[in-house]
């Protein structure tokens, strides 16, 4: 009736090395594979190892990245660039709050970046020099914008696309994105209008545009209609980018849709 099989009969068995433990990240299986430096400069050994893995041929579904110290440098010197941009915004909202005005503080700010304007693209004025005061200035406010358009999303919609094996990055690019695109689409309207006030402001330092004329050929020769006709014309433009971009958010709005 019964009996013992040697499971030689069934199977081959073989020794061989393997793994003691399996790690997993994203759903996927990762190796670390551990060093160090004998110059102790992690820039160029990184740079080596990048040109190593660029001339090697990857098998498929297999990927490579570099961990550890270069990456801690990297999201370093990410912090710092953070915590820069945080304190220029905290102190334009502070002289924004002091002077009662959104556009005064763009001046001084402009002012305050010369030095670091000339050290970025040679001068401090003209259209080129302006445009590194307008990004500083703007830079915080559009990510305030886009972080808004993101928390508005269903929290559901994150954790099943997490759920279901999405990484961080998939679930940004393929879930929160698709689906904010309305909301990001009236904050960068909202976005646009506020820039093009920064653009007119621009002109007292050679920024060009219609601030340019409105400041140059209006106000100091004393020629208010030029100044008033800017002033309409940037009105109309603001008018312009604002119904397109209502327009454009209303018909990708998938709850509107849904609604009829």
């Amino acid at each position: 009736m019964g009996g013992y099989v040697p499971l030689s009969a069934v199977a081959n068995v073989e020794v061989v090395q393997a793994p003691q433990t399996i790690t997993r990240s994203n759903q996927s299986r990762q190796v670390s594979i551990t060093g160090s430096t004998l110059s102790g400069d992690v820039t160029a050994m990184t740079a080596s190892i990048n040109a190593i893995l660029d001339n090697y041929s990857m098998p498929e579904g297999y990927t490579a990245t570099i961990s550890g110290s270069y990456e801690e440098m990297m999201e370093s010197f990410t912090d710092l660039l953070l915590a820069l941009v945080v304190a220029l915004g905290l102190v334009y909202f502070v002289l924004a709050a002091q002077f009662a005005s959104f556009l005064m503080p763009l001046l001084i700010l402009m002012i305050l970046l010369f030095p670091f304007t000339r050290a970025v693209v040679g001068t401090a004025v003209g259209t080129t020099a302006s445009i590194v005061p307008l990004v500083v200035a703007s830079f915080p406010f559009v990510a305030r914008l886009v972080e808004s358009s993101l928390r508005e999303l269903n929290p559901n919609i994150i954790e099943m696309s997490r759920s279901m094996g999405a990484s961080p990055l998939q679930t940004i690019v393929k879930v929160m994105i698709p689906e904010a695109i309305p909301s990001l689409i009236s904050n960068a309207t909202i976005a646009i209008t506020t820039i093009l006030g920064y653009t007119a402001m621009s002109g007292i330092v050679g920024g060009g545009g219609l601030g340019k004329i409105a400041i140059n050929y209006g106000y100091y020769r004393y020629k208010y209609l030029v100044m008033l006709l800017a002033v309409i014309l940037l009105i109309i433009i603001v008018q312009v980018f604002q119904s397109v971009g209502t327009r454009l958010s209303v018909k990708l709005d998938k709850r509107l849709k849904q609604n009829h």
